[in-house]
Formats: C-alpha cells, structure tokens, sequence
C-alpha cells in the first residue's frame, strides 16, 4: 500500500526533530524504524532528510509509506463487501451475520479478510490486514480496518485508550428493568472451556456496559449498548448477568425461536481520523433478520 502523507509545520513543530514530530502525531517507534527502511520515505521541502534533522516553521514535510508485503495465511476470495466508506488511511465496513473477521481453521476462506485481500487484488494493490475492532462472527454491523502501518498503530492506540466509541443494538425476551443503566461487572474465562466468558469478581478483567431501552415491540425490548471496555461477549454476558440474555445467542441464550444467530448489532461508531484529525461518525442501519423479530 503507498501513502504520502503532507504536514505543514506550524510553530508548535519548529526546532523538533522529525522523529519527535512524527511521535506527536501518534507515530510508534516500530512506525519510524520501519519508515527509515522504505526508499525516499522522508522528505523535507522535497529534499531528502533523515529522523533525527529538525523542522521549522513553515516546512513541507512529506512521508511516504511503502508496504509491499501482503499477509500471509489470507487467501483472496470473492466475496461481496458492504463499504461504508473508504479513503487513503481507513475503509468502514459493515459486516454480515455469519461472517469471521479473519480466517481460521474452520473458517479458512469465508472471512471478512478473504474479502479484503480479494479487493485490494483486484486493484493491485498489496494488503496488510489490520482490524481495529474485532466482532464475533455472527455479530453484524461497523467495523474499521486500517490500511497502513501508521493509521493502523493510531487505531490500536485509540482503541486502548477507549477514543473509539462505540455502540450496539441489541434484542431481548420481554420488558427491560430498569430501562436504562451500567453493568459493571468483571469478566474471566469460564472453567474448562476456551471460548465461554463469566462474570468473574474474583480473576475477572473490568468490563463496563452503558444500557438503555430504545423501544419494545412484539415481546422483545430493543436495547441500546455503549461498551466502556471492550472484552470477549462483554454485550452477551452482561446482559444475561442483568436477567435479559440476547436471543438466538447459542452460547448463553439458545433461543432460537425468531433468529438463529446473537441478536447484537454494531450499530454507530464514532472516532477521531487518524490522520486528518477530523471525527468521523457511521451507522448502520438494523439488518433484517432482527427487523423481523420486532414486527
């Protein structure tokens, strides 16, 4: 993937070394070591320059991102994608139910990333798969993947710094009580098994939901999630700890009687550019199967 990505240097940079500009703008130290290895990856004014020169007011400096690997292990197939937007640094998808992230062993050509590694090869471009916030497969709804190494590593961090914000539609049995709240309640891996969680307040990890209902319908109770964290079933757990499990979730709530997958949804994501700076919000609009379950 090649990206130039232009700063003009304003006061706050003058007399800062590229390096130290660069890490302000939330570049890694793996970022810059792997930077300095591409060829005219450092330009200053259209001169050549490397890390450690300072900047002054006023400059033009450029960065130029070159990848040319591809990931490994993902094999580009042929599926359709729903893009929600797209530019140089990020692309916003929004997911299908029965849909992996990434491949893995028994979802080796049927992922999120089979699609991608397809898209990109189409256009001839190599793809380094870097998704920022993972879903479960049957959980539908945005997700973002960054497309170089710096807008990935930006992500991650505002991922761990809980910038990303996030928010989740979700359907359960009945009348939720109270409508609105927090669930704060740690999770921990459940005994004997590698992929169940449990509230766990001994070993538990901290894990925070903000809940309200949105609205109620044909016995269901349509509920609105916003993560404070964001742990493995952290929505599915939490809400079966409050005594309103989701539906169609085979884990923890096989009830099946309207859908067959998780009734969750990613829904909005709100976040600042990674590059520009400029905040981005998207929406994805309730998929069909929970539409049914409402009427």
């Amino acid at each position: 993937m090649n990206r130039v990505i232009d700063y003009i240097i304003d006061e706050a940079g003058d007399g800062l070394r590229i390096e130290q500009y660069l890490r302000r703008k939330g570049y890694s130290g793996q970022n810059l070591a792997e930077i300095k290895r591409m060829p005219q990856s450092v330009l200053v004014n259209g001169e050549h320059y490397y890390m450690k020169q300072e900047l002054n007011t006023g400059d033009h400096l450029s960065i130029h991102i070159c990848e040319t690997k591809c990931s490994e292990k993902i094999p580009p197939v042929q599926i359709p994608l729903d893009i929600v937007y797209e530019d140089e640094d990020i692309i916003v998808i929004n997911k299908p139910a029965g849909m992996p992230i990434h491949p893995s062993l028994n979802n080796y050509t049927n992922s999120m990333a089979n699609a991608l590694a397809w898209y990109y090869q189409e256009q001839g471009k190599p793809f380094i798969f870097r998704c920022c916030n993972r879903l479960d497969r049957d959980t539908s709804g945005l997700t973002v993947v960054a497309k170089h190494l710096v807008s990935g590593n930006i992500l991650s961090d505002m991922v761990r710094r809980r910038d990303i914000h996030r928010e989740y539609l979700a359907i359960v049995r009945g009348h939720v009580s109270p409508e609105a709240g927090t669930i704060n309640a740690p999770l921990a891996r459940k005994p004997g098994t590698i992929i169940e969680r449990t509230v766990d307040w001994e070993q538990g990890e901290t894990a925070i939901t903000h809940y309200r209902l949105v609205e109620e319908r044909n016995g269901h109770s349509l509920v609105s999630l916003r993560l404070e964290t964001g742990r493995t079933h952290q929505i599915r757990i939490h809400m079966k700890y409050l005594g309103y499990p989701l539906i169609g979730d085979y884990l923890y709530n096989p009830d099946m009687e309207y859908i067959g997958r998780q009734a969750l949804h990613s829904h909005r994501l709100s976040f600042t550019h990674p590059i520009t700076g400029e905040p981005m919000e998207f929406t994805a609009p309730l998929p069909k199967d929970m539409e049914k379950v409402l009427i």
